[in-house]
């Protein structure tokens, strides 16, 4: 229904206000036709009365709780319900001050919808008990004594204040209604090509909350908005926020050596439609949201687009021992993945899978999307443990799974970036092989731990390595828009940070309670000699050194740069490959750091700002005049290079016509992984042009990144032991 037809109703709604207030209507009291003053006849809507509450059958295809001029819609759906039940509570309040059941000729179909007069939005908060058979063998765990969430609830009561219990007395979550009339003052996306972005994936929270951050408003969405200008100086394109859908952080809390751990990371939803509401720096009564929705805009004002890492695999319910918070109450046979038994799939890890690909459920995920994007203009979708959401409703994987092939058709979704992490717990690995329809993007995990063996001196494995630098395309054809579709990261949320990843050898997550069990084990990491902190020099200078050959790589690969927030400035977790429950100074980035590694970050920033002028690495271009190939892999002799495996040196050469600049645009990345330096003669080029020195990661005089870059005019250079050298094609000038 689109806004013209529901200002109809409201208008509709309105009148019946009027008349509300020139009839006394009283319990069962339905007035027909009546002579008006002037001798017309007028039409006085059926109302009911319901426990002293004024109401009239609703609008039965909006879901959730709408508020309309004089009333508020209320809409919801259930498959096995018998009844349902509409409690009204003032905001803040342990027990309603009302019950209103929806009436049985209230119902049509499934779907059960009313709209209740006199209500104030701004006081209100609300949720459901419904009512239907119990039999947990066929998956039915109907409880009318429950008290329940909606499904579609935009905002979550009772969550305002991080690390406060949500919900302490055992009664269940409440919603609140939301009033969504915010002004985007013509603000557009930037609708930044996939192959021209640079995402920057961050943890609201954690990347202000530090004292350090010297933010006003830290660990909220204002906090980043506070930290605007360092974005825009990095240069990154997009803003990857961790989850950001309602969830309970102390869901699950526990106390391990004296330090209280949380569900810091998010990724057990609460609601998805709803926005964390202690992410807020203040309260919101009249326009819940509106400080997200500010900084989405101001962000798009500044070309920085905003994605979302959002979790359709599961939810904070768990399994058979997790809480009743809404959907299993609603329909637990429905939404989740069972076996013949009525127990629980668990193929996220967490308990129990949604069960994406019955129809109810796509609907509601399709309708979750449409109105992240239409109500606060989010740019893309980061799905987290995407593969589930291919698993037919008995988990097997389908081949075309029909949620995913309805969003990458989906209308209003067409401009927005839909990224798939193409695993899941269960065992399915589909980086490479993800239905995707030319639309889907994925973490390119494969580059990842190829990038991390090459870099850290496996150099057999140069054949892979080579294949993703250039996009791998040996993994993104066919139903791929080939190296568009490849998210290359060498760090995430999930694992070591990039200073880790060259300073501990093993994870070291004792601090998590698990006995160090918890984590991946597999990180490809190197500690240089030394595990963790050190003051060696040698193995500091060999560590900064490997950190500047990763971003120098992922800045000259093809396809699309992701980077974790704080590796810009060497921010660590002291080893943890698995912060999830850290809310403490493990997982917040700690902004000294930015001081103390300044020219590591200058480095850090030079490269991103490298890849930006320079087209030719990023993407596909015409033709160069001067004849240069469009892509290709060189010796250190500068001529062609068949990889093998005892490759230990290697050049990839990018080149092709700028046509916004009138030239032609050639850069060559040239990588030593071995660990003794090498003679190097760079390819030919036409007369007219030379080459020159734009970074080299292993620099003696310090100067690891030339902000003018140095013609070169030595006929033989060399490349030092474990580094990476950078040269642009040119003319000289003058």
């Amino acid at each position: 229904m689109n806004q013209k037809e529901i200002r109809e109703i409201e208008k509709s709604v309105k009148n019946i206000s009027a008349m509300i207030n020139e009839e006394r209507i009283e319990h069962g009291d339905h007035r027909h036709d009546e002579e008006s003053n002037t001798g017309k006849k007028r039409q006085v809507l059926a109302l009911d009365v319901i426990n002293g509450f004024r109401v009239r059958p609703g609008l039965y295809d909006i879901n959730g709780a709408t508020v309309l001029t004089d009333g508020i819609n209320f809409t919801v759906y259930s498959n096995g319900a018998t009844k349902i039940t509409l409690l009204l509570y003032h905001r803040g309040e342990k027990k309603p001050y009302g019950t209103v059941p929806f009436p049985q000729n209230y119902r049509i179909g499934k779907v059960f919808s009313m709209i209740v007069f006199g209500l104030d939005p701004l006081d209100l908060e609300y949720c459901y008990q419904v009512d239907g058979p119990w039999d947990p063998s066929r998956g039915l765990l109907f409880n009318k004594k429950n008290l329940l969430l909606d499904p579609y609830a935009k905002t979550v009561a009772g969550q305002r204040h991080w690390g406060e219990i949500g919900n302490p007395d055992g009664l269940g979550y409440r919603a609140r209604v939301v009033q969504n009339n915010y002004s985007w003052e013509g603000a557009n996306s930037p609708d930044t090509p996939m192959e021209d972005s640079v995402i920057y994936e961050m943890h609201v929270r954690g990347f202000t909350i530090d004292p350090s951050s010297g933010v006003k408003c830290p660990g909220t969405f204002a906090g980043i908005r506070e930290k605007l200008d360092y974005l825009k100086d990095l240069g990154v394109t997009a803003l990857e926020l961790m989850p950001i859908f309602e969830f309970d952080e102390t869901m699950g809390e526990r106390v391990h050596d004296g330090r209280r751990l949380l569900d810091y990371w998010g990724y057990n939803t609460v609601s998805f439609f709803a926005p964390n509401t202690s992410y807020a720096s203040q309260d919101s009564l009249t326009k819940e949201g509106v400080e997200l929705k500010e900084l989405i805009r101001i962000l798009h004002e500044n070309d920085i687009e905003v994605i979302l890492d959002v979790v359709f695999n599961h939810t904070a319910e768990g399994n058979e021992n997790g809480p009743f918070i809404s959907f299993k109450g609603f329909d637990n046979n429905i939404y989740y993945m069972l076996t013949p038994r009525g127990e629980y799939y668990n193929f996220s890890g967490c308990g129990n899978t949604m069960n994406c690909n019955q129809p109810l459920v796509q609907e509601m995920i399709v309708q979750c999307l449409r109105y992240w994007v239409e109500d606060y203009r989010i740019d893309g979708f980061r799905f987290d443990l995407a593969s589930i959401l291919g698993r037919n409703e008995d988990g097997t994987p389908m081949e075309n799974p029909p949620l995913l092939q309805r969003l990458a058709y989906d209308p209003l979704l067409g401009n927005v970036k839909l990224i798939a992490e193409a695993w899941d717990a269960g065992g399915m690995y589909q980086v490479g092989s993800f239905p995707a329809w030319k639309r889907w993007a994925e973490w390119n995990g494969r580059y990842r731990d190829d990038l991390r063996r090459f870099l850290k001196g496996d150099y057999w494995v140069a054949p892979d390595a080579v294949k993703r630098l250039t996009g791998s395309t040996d993994m993104y054809h066919t139903q791929y828009e080939g190296y568009k579709a490849s998210v290359n990261f060498i760090t995430c949320h999930d694992g070591f940070t990039l200073y880790d990843l060259y300073s501990y050898q093993t994870k070291h997550n004792e601090a998590n309670g698990w006995n160090n069990t918890d984590g991946a084990d597999d990180n490809n990491s190197w500690n240089c000699g030394v595990e963790g902190d050190t003051d060696d020099p040698e193995v500091l200078s060999l560590r900064y050194k490997l950190m500047r050959n990763a971003i120098a790589v992922l800045m000259c690969s093809r396809g699309t740069p992701m980077i974790l927030a704080g590796d810009e400035f060497c921010n660590t977790q002291f080893g943890n490959n698995n912060s999830y429950c850290q809310d403490n100074e493990i997982s917040w980035l700690d902004w000294t750091c930015l001081d103390k590694h300044r020219d590591f970050y200058n480095f850090y920033r030079s490269m991103i700002h490298l890849r930006r002028r320079h087209p030719c690495i990023r993407k596909e271009l015409p033709p160069t005049h001067c004849g240069m190939p469009a892509q290709s892999v060189v010796d250190i002799n500068g001529e062609p290079l068949a990889v093998t495996d005892e490759t230990k040196q290697l050049g990839i050469l990018y080149a092709g016509y700028d046509e916004n600049k009138g030239r032609d645009d050639a850069i060559l990345v040239m990588i030593n992984v071995y660990w003794e330096e090498a003679p190097l003669r760079l390819p030919p080029l036409p007369g007219y042009m030379h080459w020159f020195l734009v970074a080299d990661t292993g620099a003696a005089d310090g100067r690891h990144f030339r902000r003018i870059p140095k013609l070169v005019t030595d006929d033989m250079l060399h490349i030092l032991p474990r580094s990476v050298m950078v040269f642009s094609a040119g003319e000289v000038q003058g």
